[in-house]
């Protein structure tokens, strides 16, 4: 990789993730508190943001590890909450061959948040687009790693109630989504996300809803394919993203 190359490559990223990088710092550091609270230091916070890198999981393994759960149960728990990730990965599967060495490293970082970059953002003029994707997942992981640790340490020395700091994870949620019902034209993904969620709320339950939800709107967005591939080039055509 060249030099030049590759810190255009970062700028960009950088640009591109800064609605990330204040929403990573900021659950990253609730995470962090949480961790502190349950008698777990900055050590901990900085190996399960690294090697586990999964906000809401993250957050689940702390109730996991507090209740006195099994290897077993803990390992089971992660891939159904992790599930969503692999069927992101679908869409990368042949560009993430290409990145080769780094490709492990590329699975590892896909979240929602930086999945739902890496979907909208226009690589810049000049730079490799396996670049610009690279340096996307190292600036997202490398925020939530210094939010993760920054908030286990404020959480050793500042003592208060935490109560409701979960809530966190789901406002970045709600920021990522309306981010992207403005960015792009057709609304139909955003409208499908909200009724077959509710939907799956009201069968399911809250505890049950995520992986059928995820299930159900893949399949209505496979049937929809054509018309959206259609709405969205003649959207591009007439100059909207």
């Amino acid at each position: 990789m060249k030099k030049g190359n590759l810190t255009r490559a970062f700028k960009g990223a950088f640009k591109e993730t800064i609605p990330i990088l204040f929403g990573y710092i900021s659950v990253g550091m609730a995470f962090g508190l949480l961790c502190e609270k349950a008698g777990y230091n900055f050590i901990w916070a900085l190996f399960i943001s690294l090697f586990l890198f999964s906000g809401s999981m993250q957050f689940v393994l702390l109730n996991l590890l507090t209740g006195g759960a099994g290897i077993i149960e803990t390992i089971v728990t992660t891939l159904i909450v992790n599930a969503r990730y692999s069927l992101y990965g679908i869409s990368f599967i042949d560009f993430f061959k290409k990145m080769k060495k780094v490709r492990p490293y590329m699975i590892h970082i896909l979240t929602d948040e930086v999945y739902a970059v890496m979907c909208s953002a226009k690589t810049p003029l000049g730079v490799n687009r396996k670049q610009f994707f690279l340096a996307i997942g190292i600036l997202c992981h490398s925020y939530w790693v210094i939010g993760c640790v920054l908030g286990a340490l404020l959480g050793s020395l500042i003592k208060f109630n935490s109560q409701g700091m979960e809530f966190a994870m789901t406002a970045l949620f709600i920021v990522i989504f309306v981010d992207q019902f403005l960015t792009f034209s057709t609304k139909i993904p955003n409208v499908l996300g909200i009724v077959i969620g509710a939907v799956s709320l009201l069968i399911f339950g809250p505890k049950n809803m995520l992986i059928p939800s995820i299930f159900m709107i893949i399949i209505v967005l496979i049937l929809l394919k054509t018309k959206l591939e259609k709405d969205m080039e003649k959207n591009k055509n007439k100059g909207v993203k």
